[in-house]
């Protein structure tokens, strides 16, 4: 794993939470930063798992050299 998939997913974790705590205390603004902050997190998730795949399929390449 590495730094972009954890911090992405902390990031989505994260935002479930501010998004449950507005929905509790009926604050929409918070709601949404945490919809807003669950997407970015999953954005960066998926980022880091395409370096991770890329960095993958070339150890492969190289290691059939």
């Amino acid at each position: 794993m590495n730094k972009d998939q954890v911090e992405g997913r902390v990031d989505q974790v994260k935002g479930k939470l501010q998004e449950v705590a507005g929905k509790v205390i009926s604050d929409e603004q918070l709601r949404a930063e945490g919809r807003a902050n669950q997407i970015s997190g999953k954005v960066q998730a998926n980022y880091g798992d395409a370096k991770e795949a890329i960095r993958d399929k070339a150890k492969d390449i190289v290691d059939k050299l």
